[in-house]
């Protein structure tokens, strides 16, 4: 198979994003190559101005404030429930995309030893990443205490998995603040953030999530055909801690 025109990240803020590095190291590994682009957009008519001068093929992973408009404006749609996206691929002119937050997520617990299967996780926040982060879990057998902050977790496919008490295994606060800043401590045998800043290291529960999201998003939607070739979890942060 052959690489897009463009590959990278778009949002805002993005300068200190991880992805466009993630994308030249998997595209290493495939054989692939692609120009690395930070689209740095607050609103859809920026982004989509941004993609004028970008002729071809693009992928591209996208954070806030960007989940949620290409829904509509690019016919892009999200799992249910989830109802964003954080992955964008345009071949031929054509949008796809999907969300691996809540995948990535998972893949991460999993690294650090958390396994969702009977584990009950205290979440605040009901963001798109929350929405992600309670139909992964919830489809992997695990509990979920919802603990309101800018936002109520509504309901959706992860209904069933949610309790009122227990002792949690994994707290996190999503409604921390970008870039690694404040959070709100929540009562768990451990909190995890998925926020980092441009001091953030391999070990960084936050970095772990990043990359795994990352080969989810190759699996499931930039190169499916490719999945048996893809590098583990491990050694793709292996590589990723050479450059810190």
């Amino acid at each position: 198979m052959n690489g897009p025109a463009y590959w990278g990240i778009a949002g805002y803020p993005i300068s200190h994003s991880l992805t466009p590095r993630l994308f030249e190291i998997v595209g290493e590994r495939l054989g692939l190559e692609a120009q690395s682009v930070y689209l740095e957009a607050d609103s859809m008519d920026e982004f989509e101005m941004n993609l004028k001068n970008l002729q071809g093929d693009i992928w591209l992973s996208c954070t806030a404030p960007l989940k949620h408009s290409p829904q509509a404006r690019l016919a892009v749609f999200g799992p249910e429930g989830v109802n964003a996206i954080n992955q964008l691929k345009r071949t031929n002119g054509v949008w796809s995309g999907t969300s691996t937050d809540g995948m990535g997520f998972v893949a991460a617990c999993r690294h650090i030893g958390v396994e969702p299967n009977g584990s009950i996780l205290r979440m605040r926040g009901g963001g798109s990443a929350a929405r992600a982060i309670a139909a992964a879990w919830g489809e992997e057998g695990g509990s979920i205490i919802p603990v309101e902050g800018r936002r109520s977790l509504i309901g959706g496919p992860w209904d069933s998995a949610i309790i009122s008490e227990g002792e949690a295994d994994l707290a996190i606060d999503l409604d921390e603040a970008a870039g690694g800043g404040e959070f709100t401590e929540l009562s768990a045998k451990q909190q995890v953030s998925i926020s980092y800043g441009e001091d953030a290291t391999a070990d960084d529960f936050a970095v772990i999530m990043i990359v795994a999201q990352h080969l989810e998003a190759w699996k499931y939607l930039y190169a499916p055909e490719r999945a048996a070739d893809l590098p583990s979890l491990s050694h793709l942060l292996e590589r990723l801690s050479r450059f810190n």
